[in-house]
């Protein structure tokens, strides 16, 4: 990891559910969810985070942290409406 780049972690807010640090920590400054997205086709992502969303839900009782799953899939879902918003100019 550069300095720069331990820079940028330690000025970001550690937001476990919109923008965990350890999903930020390339070098560029690409976020996780940016570098998948490009890596797929627009269906390709919709159904990732449809099944992200599907995997936090299925799980969040079996975790020390249920609210934060909640949160989460909620933030997946919430991705997804965007970008189905967007493929159809709404």
């Amino acid at each position: 990891m550069t300095a720069s780049t331990y820079r940028k972690m330690m000025t970001m807010t550690n937001d476990p559910v919109d923008h965990p640090a350890h999903y930020n920590l390339h070098e560029d400054g690409i976020e996780c969810i940016d570098a998948i997205q490009a890596s797929m086709s627009r269906v390709g992502f919709q159904d990732y985070l449809k099944g992200t969303a599907i995997k936090y839900l299925w799980r969040y009782r079996e975790k020390s942290e249920p609210l934060q799953d909640l949160k989460k899939a909620r933030w997946m879902i919430e991705r997804l409406i965007l970008e189905e918003s967007k493929s159809r100019n709404i």
